[in-house]
């Protein structure tokens, strides 16, 4: 086929086909819900005309006979010659179902495709040209449901609260149009993200200027010093020649203010040309939140009826922007938490009205952004998650005792849910509990920089909040000096600056803390977190306030450098994970900075302040000097309690031991200190333990360190995996209440 503006016309079809099925999916739905509403049927009959006459043009007779019969039998419920049965809408949805599979096929095996499909093809349109199946006559899937779909901006709810809020938008089911539709043009990702890259660069170049301006004046002042100096010279001596030369640096002068003032000018225009141009292309890398979850509406609609469920869907913030890299790594995650809620919260219709609810369950997906950041929520008013539930699984998979078990919280039993192959389904199905989904949620959370947080309440609802970057590609951030360095920190992942003055800042047990709101914070200097030594305090003390739900700490800065909008700017990746940063960026003025990576500077700073285990901070310590006499050995584990267990362990076995949270910390502390061996879990955020071990392995400076794994994964598949990325042992949890777990550090590394 013919070639148009670099893309062949199959794919402007496939294109056009993906929005028309989209709109089509979206329409039906509104139109089984309200099917006395004529004028939703106005734009579902202009969808399917137009993929008609696309489909002729590019000779897809296929796709022209299913989007003609589809048309027909909209126009007849336009005029009223029948009715919208759930029948009908059922057929309809199959026709676009078709449609879409049709056009992902590459233009080649079109033709092959049609032939292969030509049974279910005629079906359908037959089945589209004859009378409508009755309303309670099931076509496509054969258990009756329920499901309604409404979009609301996110303006029009309260502050979110996780589960009431559920109940208190559940009545709404007006659709909303919230953006008009714009016209689009087709650009390669690639081309987009160059785009970025030199429209960055351009806003960069731009805000030179001030610089060039004080370099100008300087000269300006110069100028003016050596007339002065020419004009005392030619009074003092009388020399006509001299007066000519201040004659000449006169006219110097003039021209000289004369193009400094240009020069202002085209400044001034240049950096309001560069800085709308980058602001520009990062529009367009935003898109509507509602394009990332249009196929939500049709997965709810169908999963309901197939469960036998009712259930209302309410999404809100579809208008909401979010760059499209973001989005398009949400469908996967939010896929997973909507099916688990359909097949686990939510209860039947029966169950919910004996439970004194409504028949019909409430399904919120919100967007909105909030303290510049992303928030996407999904709740539910189902039945919750079962605690207890989860207590006795982590105990059955011999993933803890039950004595360890019985003092685990909410909050660490949940973080359970997360694990790979982690379930409490005590059946597989179809749409869900086979332990698989709520891992991708972690893993797409964590590797943008995002958080995760489950709030569940029995018989009342669950709510998933994903915190996410509104964008990867441009960065709010604070910025500080340290170590005569700058560095920045992402303006969303921080509390608070502030400054303290120095008689505010005291000391309690050897370490510095001060009084923020009434309550005690720890500071500890970012020059020693950052390895350059400890940094002299002056009157005032910049205190950068990092935090989280466990709470919050300080870290002392130089000076503070005010706000930029970076672009962000990956790192070599033959420079592998640097200590506390994550990318670097360049600033207004031309300078590089380094950005901070908050999570990681944060686990070490608590790990500073409660286990005393940071380095740089001076005089050596009681512990620095027990390492030295006594073998060193690092436990890696993001669970506290298995991280004590094993602490405990191995220090009444002799043994200095050193703790890390997750695998960056673990690959942090081997690189600052020296260990003798290497504990290590498999499923960990920010870098598991297979991934630590073969980093470990892949450096020369640890060639031959021991490593043991540790995992509740029993699995030959899994000890394989251990291994095979480097590790000498692999054990099991359940090793702690036998002599293996010791017998095995022995073997590894002698006694202490």
């Amino acid at each position: 086929m013919s070639d148009l503006s670099g893309f062949s016309l199959f794919e402007l079809f496939r294109a056009e086909v993906e929005t028309h099925c989209a709109a089509l999916n979206e329409g039906l739905i509104q139109l089984e819900r309200s099917p006395n509403d004529l004028a939703v049927i106005v734009p579902l009959m202009r969808a399917a005309h137009s993929m008609k006459g696309a489909a002729r043009i590019v000779g897809v007779d296929a796709a022209v006979s299913v989007a003609h019969h589809m048309e027909d039998a909209l126009v007849r419920m336009q005029k009223g010659s029948e009715s919208a049965t759930r029948g009908r809408i059922d057929q309809l949805l199959a026709g676009t179902d078709l449609l879409e599979r049709l056009s992902r096929q590459d233009e080649a095996e079109v033709a092959g495709w049609s032939d292969r499909h030509r049974a279910e093809i005629d079906t359908l349109v037959a089945a589209l040209g004859a009378a409508p199946p009755a309303s309670g006559e099931p076509v496509a899937t054969p258990t009756p449901g329920l499901v309604e779909v409404s979009a609301r901006p996110s303006e029009l709810l309260p502050e979110p609260a996780a589960i009431p809020r559920v109940e208190a938008t559940a009545s709404s089911t007006a659709t909303t149009s919230e953006v008009p539709d714009a016209r689009t043009v087709r650009v390669n990702a690639e081309n987009l993200d160059r785009m970025m890259q030199l429209a960055g660069e351009s806003m960069v170049e731009g805000r030179r200027s001030p610089g060039l301006r004080r370099a100008l004046a300087s000269l300006r002042s110069d100028t003016r010093r050596l007339r002065s100096a020419v004009e005392e010279a030619a009074r003092r001596s009388g020399v006509e020649s001299l007066r000519e030369v201040d004659q000449s640096v006169a006219e110097v002068e003039a021209a000289l203010v004369a193009r400094i003032a240009e020069l202002e000018a085209f400044f001034r225009r240049t950096e309001e040309v560069s800085t709308a141009l980058y602001h520009e292309v990062v529009g367009s890398r935003m898109r509507p939140f509602r394009e990332g979850v249009a196929g939500f509406p049709r997965m709810v609609r169908d999963l309901a009826r197939q469960l036998g469920k009712e259930v209302h869907l309410d999404i809100v913030g579809g208008h909401v922007p979010v760059d499209r890299d973001i989005l398009a790594r949400l469908e996967a995650p939010l896929n997973h938490i909507i099916r688990n809620a359909l097949d686990h919260g939510v209860e039947r219709g029966e169950d919910r009205l004996a439970a004194g609810k409504p028949a019909q369950a409430r399904l919120v997906v919100e967007a909105r952004h909030q303290a510049g950041q992303l928030l996407v929520c999904v709740s539910d008013d189902g039945r919750g998650i079962p605690i207890e539930r989860i207590r006795e699984r982590v105990i059955e998979r011999g993933m803890q005792t039950r004595e360890i078990a019985n003092t685990l919280g909410e909050r660490e039993l949940f973080d359970f849910l997360f694990l790979p192959g982690f379930s409490t389904a005590s059946s597989v199905t179809e749409v869900s509990g086979r332990g698989v989904g709520l891992d991708v949620v972690h893993q797409m959370v964590t590797s943008t920089a995002g958080t995760v947080r489950l709030e569940s309440r029995p018989g009342v609802g669950t709510t998933f909040s994903l915190t996410l970057p509104v964008t990867l590609s441009v960065l709010r951030a604070a910025l500080v000096e340290i170590g005569g360095e700058p560095y920045a920190f992402p303006l969303a992942r921080i509390e608070r600056v502030l400054r303290v003055e120095e008689d505010d800042v005291t000391t309690v047990q050897g370490r510095l803390q001060c009084q923020v709101d009434g309550e005690s914070v720890g500071l500890l200097d970012g020059a020693a977190v950052l390895g350059f030594g400890e940094a002299s305090r002056c009157d005032a003390t910049s205190v950068v306030l990092l935090g989280d739900e466990h709470g919050s700490v300080g870290l002392v800065v130089n000076r503070f450098l005010g706000e930029q909008d970076l672009v962000v700017r990956s790192l070599d990746r033959r420079l592998g994970k640097v200590p506390h940063i994550s990318s670097a960026a360049i600033l207004d003025d031309g300078a590089p900075a380094l950005i901070v990576d908050v999570e990681d500077m944060l686990a070490t700073l608590r790990k500073g302040l409660t286990e005393g285990t940071l380095r740089g901070l001076g005089t050596p310590t009681h512990e620095s000097a027990l390492a030295a006499a006594f073998k060193r050995v690092l436990v890696a584990d993001d669970s506290i309690t298995v991280r004590e267990v094993e602490r405990q362990l191995l220090a009444r076995m002799g043994y200095q031991v050193a703790v890390a949270v997750d695998g960056v910390d673990a690959w942090n502390q081997l690189r600052a200190g020296a260990f003798d061996l290497l504990v290590t879990d498999i499923d960990m955020p920010r870098m598991n333990g297979i991934e630590l071990v073969k980093l470990v392995r892949a450096d020369q400076r640890f060639a031959h360190l021991p490593i043991a794994v540790v995992s509740y994964k029993d699995r030959d598949e899994d000890r394989r995996a251990g291994l095979d990325a480097g590790a000498n042992a692999y054990l099991t949890k359940g090793s702690f209440h036998d002599q293996t777990f010791a017998a095995t550090i022995m073997d590894l590394i002698g006694a202490p």
